[in-house]
C-alpha cells in the first residue's frame, strides 16, 4: 500500500490517535488536537502508512499590517523507520500548497545548525539559507511559494 500525504482538517482528529513513535515530541492530547484542528491558521500535513501517521509537517499562516501573508513552518517530524524515503520533502510540499491557497508569499523555518538532516531537507526543496536565528546556533530557511518560484516536488 502507497504511503497517503494527507492535510488534516476540522474532523480529522482519529487520524493522530494513531501516530508511529518518535514522530511527535511528546505523546498526542486529543483535545489539544482538537484545538488545532478547529483553528484556520494552523495546518498539518500527514504521511499515513497503512492508517499509522509516519510523518508530519506543521506550520501556521498569519498576517501582519505591513506585510502579505506567510507561512511559519513549525516542525517536521518522520518516523525513524520511515527516513530518507522523502516523506519529509512531500510532506512539506502538502504544507507549502497550503500556503498558496492562503495567498502566502513566502514560508520560512528555522533549525539548529547540528541538525544536518533538517538542513538538507530545506535545501532539497528549495530552501535559501538566510541569517542566523536569535543566536549563531539558528539558521533560517525561506520558501518561495509564488507559482513562478515552486517548491520542488519529490
Amino acid at each position: 500500500m502507497a504511503i497517503e500525504i494527507k492535510v488534516l482538517q476540522r474532523g480529522d482528529e482519529n487520524i493522530l490517535m494513531n501516530v508511529a513513535a518518535e514522530v511527535f515530541d511528546n505523546p498526542i492530547d486529543a483535545e489539544l488536537t482538537r484545538e488545532f484542528l478547529e483553528d484556520h491558521r494552523h495546518h498539518i500535513a500527514v504521511a499515513i502508512d497503512d492508517g499509522v501517521v509516519v510523518g508530519f509537517a506543521s506550520g501556521v499562516h498569519y498576517i501582519h499590517p505591513d506585510k502579505p501573508p506567510e507561512l511559519w513552518i513549525n516542525e517536521v517530524g518522520i518516523a525513524p523507520t520511515h527516513r530518507r524515503r522523502g516523506l519529509g520533502k512531500a510532506v512539506l510540499s502538502a504544507l507549502f500548497e497550503v500556503g498558496r491557497a492562503q495567498k502566502c508569499t513566502v514560508a520560512w523555518v528555522l533549525t539548529d545548525r547540528s541538525n544536518v538532516a533538517a538542513m538538507a531537507l530545506y535545501s532539497s526543496v528549495g530552501g535559501s539559507e538566510g541569517a542566523g536565528g536569535l543566536s549563531n546556533a539558528m539558521l533560517g530557511y525561506s520558501f518561495a511559494l509564488t507559482h513562478e518560484m515552486r517548491a520542488p516536488r519529490c
